[in-house]
């Protein structure tokens, strides 16, 4: 076998190896986001697939566990129980009647299994009924 060939062979090694590990990092990392009506209707195909849920976060329904933070997602009157284990610290706007976002799996005991969540309180962010919006004039 001359030099070339040799070459050539192992180029070709290293790019298949290349498209190999792309194909699966991107397998693994593809995230599906659904409702919870979506999620309830996949049933049985929902499991081992890596999706996000958003809804709201029910009134009195956080529960910390050590590290574990158990809560539950409203939406248009569903309810999915979700368990957050994550490293992550919440965010300071996760709390009851915030909006939250659950990255992770679904469990086959009906359980959502996130390992990240995202928050917002969109209250937080609107103006007060009836004021006006700031005047933005330049101080020079």
């Amino acid at each position: 076998m001359n030099t070339y060939t040799k070459f050539t062979l192992i180029i070709v090694a290293i790019i298949g190896t290349l498209v190999w590990l792309a194909a699966g990092g991107i397998n693994e990392t593809k995230t599906y986001y659904k409702t919870v009506a979506e999620l309830q209707q996949m049933g049985n195909a929902a499991m081992g697939k890596r999706l996000r849920v958003a809804g709201d976060v029910a009134e009195g329904s956080i529960v910390r566990e050590g590290r574990q933070v158990r809560f539950v997602l409203t939406q248009d009157g569903l309810e999915l129980p979700v368990v957050y284990d994550g490293v992550d610290p919440l965010p300071d706007t996760f709390r009851d009647g915030a909006q939250a976002l659950a990255d992770g799996r679904m469990g086959p005991d009906g359980v959502f299994r996130a390992s990240k969540i995202q928050a917002k309180c969109a209250s937080k962010y609107e103006a007060k009924p009836g004021a006006s919006a700031p005047s933005r004039r330049s101080s020079l």
